[in-house]
């Protein structure tokens, strides 16, 4: 099992999902790679922005990859262990084209000119291109992963995707210092980011992204309309309640209806997304 490189230079880097992007890196199930990416805009830690960038091809989140799992098959399913995750020693929150806040960044806290925050690290895009041909936006999230925007999605998390293209063709980017659920004003504190990740591959299908926390199970669904976001996030977890526990879908609604709590997990991405949340400590 090895770890392989991607720093931030121009080849390991793009703007859209595709298909028909060439991977950057080829690796086996059970290897991990260690990420380095701009924040979403771009920027790098020197505070300077990335430069050369295709104006069409790199128009959304700056993401590393795509990387090809061997063997991966459509139909499978890819688990992305998020391992290890850092900032870099700044930030940025946007509320509209002439405003914006500034943080300085340490592994604890986040500080502007006015607020101290409490720093919570994740990726906000991982995923996988879209089955179909042609460019594909970073913005919405779908069933195949993307810019799902959770903040549950730290260090020592474990992501289920369903793969859509032979190779997986995986990639990662956006990172976050911290994030409150919905994501309100469109961003969060936007930051360049470090990461390690550690794939596997497995045949048992799953029809939308689900994780697990060092404290929960959660489960995602996305859509245009909130209440059909909703359904498929509790869906899953109704999946996920009658593997787990053997039970009737009928007793795994009553269960959800007393232990499971549904979050907007953003509302600013195009598709919004929503996510079910069993804590571990739920059940007794």
């Amino acid at each position: 099992m090895a770890l392989h490189e991607l720093p931030p230079e121009r080849r390991n880097l793009h703007g859209h999902f595709s298909r028909d992007l060439e991977p950057v890196l080829t690796i086996d199930s059970g290897d991990s790679v260690r990420i380095s990416v701009p924040n979403a805009g771009w920027y790098l830690e020197s505070g300077e922005l990335f430069e050369p960038r295709d104006a069409k091809l790199d128009a959304g989140h700056a993401l590393a990859g795509p990387i090809e799992v061997r063997g991966a098959r459509a139909g499978q399913t890819l688990y992305v262990r998020i391992d290890e995750l850092q900032t870099g020693s700044w930030g940025v929150t946007y509320t509209g084209p002439s405003h914006n806040v500034r943080w300085e960044l340490s592994k604890r806290t986040a500080r502007s000119d006015r607020f101290t925050v409490t720093v919570r690290p994740f990726l906000g895009v991982l995923g996988m291109p879209p089955p179909e041909p042609g460019i594909h936006s970073t913005i919405p999230p779908r069933r195949w992963g993307g810019n799902i925007d959770c903040k549950e999605l730290v260090a020592g998390s474990l992501l289920a995707l369903p793969i859509p293209v032979d190779g997986a063709l995986f990639s990662a980017g956006d990172g976050h210092a911290a994030q409150g659920d919905g994501e309100v004003s469109g961003t969060a504190i936007e930051c360049p980011a470090q990461a390690k990740l550690t794939f596997a591959v497995r045949d048992e299908p799953v029809d939308w992204p689900h994780a697990r926390t060092r404290d929960a199970w959660i489960t995602f669904g996305f859509d245009e309309d909130l209440g059909r976001a909703a359904r498929i996030a509790i869906d899953g977890m109704l999946d996920l309640l009658q593997e787990l526990h053997g039970i009737s879908r009928d007793d795994a609604l009553a269960l959800a209806s007393v232990v499971v709590d549904l979050r907007v997990t953003q509302v600013v991405n195009e598709s919004l997304g929503v996510h079910a949340v069993l804590r571990a400590d739920a059940l007794r």
